[in-house]
């Protein structure tokens, strides 16, 4: 079984540098444009999987076309609760921004939110479900939270972990590679 994870491409917030977990936008013009450059090479007929937002949804469509998918809520992005949409400059000198930020940031909850351990343990709950070569369209810290669980041998925290707009990771049998494959890449 071959597990694809793959980040969805650049929505207005990531370009602005703001956190976004649960508000649903959709992607950018230039998220767009550079998914289309992207080719991906998949064995077999994979079931498909979104989280069920819109910049999951048209990443999608643009790199698989009109594809039959699920949807499974719980692969959605962290929810940042009442620092949604916000950037570190604007949130900079809030206190609760500032207790968040300090101490272990897998456990402090942002006000209306949840921590990086709950998003974790309800990630990898939908991925234990998985029982088939699956094409998971996905956010940034969900896919970060699934390899620095499954690969902890690394050393990698899931800032490290986290690929780039359409970018992200194949895993079979404890293994993993990036994709799309760089050209001259060793084969899975």
């Amino acid at each position: 079984m071959t597990i694809y994870l793959i980040r969805h491409g650049k929505t207005r917030a990531n370009e602005a540098h703001l956190y976004c977990g649960s508000t649903d936008l959709p992607l950018s013009d230039g998220g767009r444009e550079e998914l289309k450059k992207l080719r991906y090479r998949l064995l077999g007929k994979p079931r498909f999987v979104t989280s069920g937002m819109r910049r999951t949804e048209e990443t999608l469509e643009i790199l698989f076309g009109p594809v039959a998918h699920t949807v499974e809520p719980d692969f959605r992005e962290v929810d940042f609760g009442l620092f949604e949409l916000g950037s570190y400059e604007l949130l900079k000198d809030t206190p609760e921004y500032q207790a968040w930020l300090t101490g272990d940031n897998e456990t402090n909850v942002p006000p209306g939110g949840e921590s990086g351990e709950q998003m974790t343990r309800r990630v990898l709950a939908a991925y234990a479900g998985l029982r088939e070569d699956t094409v998971v369209v996905t956010h940034g810290g969900v896919i970060a939270a699934v390899m620095a669980a499954l690969f902890p041998e690394e050393g990698k925290n899931r800032y490290l972990w986290q690929p780039k707009p359409g970018y992200g990771y194949a895993i079979r049998e404890g293994r993993y590679w990036p994709i799309p494959e760089e050209p001259g890449a060793p084969e899975p």
